[in-house]
């Protein structure tokens, strides 16, 4: 992941965020069964991969800067503050639940791990900056509206490069993997389409980006595919342009390198 220098922008709101999420009355806050977090051994050098599995997730050489924006869904250019240990220092993390849970069960056990182990400390910052705007096209949306009960199914699946199946997909969620998929460009992806529910769709395009490699070993049928821009207006009925937009910056008040196992 990229770091970016903060430009200077206006600042239009300032909000205390919990440090760890709230559990419903009568609920026990998730944790995970087992949470074992080492130092990265140096013969491990480039082999940076972070895993998810259906009862948690499996960490090797990655920075705690990856794992704040992945858990916390916010490109790393957005993460402000912090020792520079935060992107200098590998970790290796295995977090494993009871039981198969949810994708945002699995996430707000590792925010709490986050908060228990490394005493992370944060607020989120609102300012208006440079962005993607993502919108409803005139078209209409042509994603389908799934009302199922939350599973333990991944939001998102890739069958190869550029095809996306997503099954019962946030929009945060959304956007924050087309942010991903557009860091070079230094503008993330701002929700203004007003869908609040989840949803199911198939996105094919050719991913921006590639290097020469890649193209190379890409079929001729996937050398055409449309660009991500085209891509969701012709097949999700939405609509994504460069504007100003509202952006939400994690600001790290406080952190420490992990307590021991």
């Amino acid at each position: 992941m990229k770091n970016l220098t903060l430009c200077t922008v206006l600042v239009i709101a300032s909000a205390s965020y919990a440090q760890t999420p709230t559990p419903p009355s009568g609920q026990p806050r998730l944790t995970f069964d087992v949470a074992s977090i080492r130092p990265s051994l140096p013969i491990q050098h480039g082999y940076q991969d972070l895993k998810a599995r259906a009862d948690g997730y499996m960490a090797t050489y990655v920075p705690v800067k990856m794992l704040i924006a992945y858990m916390y869904r916010i490109p790393a250019r957005q993460i402000i503050g912090g020792p520079s240990w935060l992107k200098d220092d590998r970790y290796d993390v295995e977090a494993k639940a009871d039981q198969k849970r949810t994708v945002d069960d699995l996430n707000t056990m590792f925010q709490n791990m986050l908060v228990d182990r490394f005493h992370l400390k944060f607020h989120i910052e609102t300012k208006e900056a440079n962005a993607y705007v993502l919108t409803i096209d005139k078209s209409g949306s042509k994603m389908k509206v799934n009302d199922q009960p939350q599973s333990d199914d991944m939001p998102m699946t890739f069958s190869s490069i550029g095809v996306w199946s997503g099954h019962r997909v946030p929009m945060p969620y959304f956007c924050w993997l087309l942010s991903q998929n557009l860091q070079d460009d230094e503008r993330p992806v701002v929700d203004l389409t007003g869908l609040t529910g989840f949803y199911d769709f198939t996105l094919s395009f050719l991913p921006p980006g590639l290097p020469q490699e890649q193209l190379d070993q890409l079929s001729p049928e996937a050398r055409d595919r449309p660009t991500l821009f085209e891509a969701l207006k012709d097949q999700l009925g939405l609509k994504l342009v460069a504007g100003k937009g509202p952006v939400q910056y994690f600001v790290i008040d406080h952190i420490d390198r992990p307590t021991s196992n």
